[in-house]
C-alpha cells in the first residue's frame, strides 16, 4: 500500500512538473506557440527586402525597424527628420492596432539614427505617444548609415500583449 501511494505521488509530481514546464514554455514564447507574421506592406516589398514587419509568438510581438517608406518601398520625407520620425511611429501604430495594442504595450524600443541631435530635438513627439508616461526600455544609437541613404531614423519595438 505504501509503495502504491509513493508511486502515485511521484506520478502526480511528474505530471505537475510537465504541466508547469509547458506553461512556462508558452510564457517564454517557445515553439509550443503558433508564430504569426504581420506584413505592413505588400508581400513583394517585404519579401524583396527579406523581412516581415512583425512576428507574434504568444503574447510577444517583435517588430522590425520601421523606416519612412511608401507602400512600394521607396523612401519618403527625404531630408525631413521630423516627418520621417512621425512616419516610423505611424507604421508602428498600424501594427499595434492590428494586434489590439497601444504604445503603452511596448516594452522595448530601439532607435537607430544618423542624427542624434535631431532625434533629441523631436523627443517630445516620441514621449507624447506613451500616454501613461511609463516608457519602454529604450536604447538610442547613433549610426553611420541605415539600409538606404535617405533613411535618417529606424525604430524597432517589442510588445507584450496582455491576455
Amino acid at each position: 500500500m505504501k509503495k502504491t501511494v509513493k508511486i502515485l505521488a511521484i506520478m502526480l509530481l511528474t505530471i505537475g512538473s510537465v504541466t508547469a514546464q509547458n506553461k512556462n514554455d508558452k510564457q517564454m514564447g517557445k515553439k509550443t506557440e503558433k508564430t504569426e507574421h504581420f506584413q505592413l506592406r505588400s508581400k513583394e516589398v517585404e519579401n524583396g527586402f527579406g523581412y516581415s514587419f512583425a512576428i507574434k509568438i504568444g503574447n510577444h510581438i517583435k517588430a522590425s525597424g520601421a523606416v519612412s517608406m511608401d507602400a512600394s518601398g521607396k523612401p519618403t520625407a527625404v531630408g525631413d527628420y521630423s516627418q520621417q520620425m512621425k512616419n516610423c511611429y505611424a507604421d508602428i501604430q498600424k501594427m499595434l492596432e492590428h494586434y489590439g495594442c497601444t504604445f503603452d504595450d511596448i516594452i522595448v524600443e530601439n532607435v537607430y539614427t544618423t542624427d542624434m541631435a535631431a532625434f533629441m530635438n523631436n523627443l517630445e513627439y516620441r514621449k507624447s505617444l506613451y500616454t501613461e508616461n511609463q516608457y519602454p526600455k529604450s536604447t538610442w544609437l547613433g549610426v553611420k548609415e541605415l539600409a538606404l541613404p535617405e533613411f535618417m531614423i529606424e525604430i524597432e519595438v517589442e510588445v507584450y500583449k496582455p491576455e
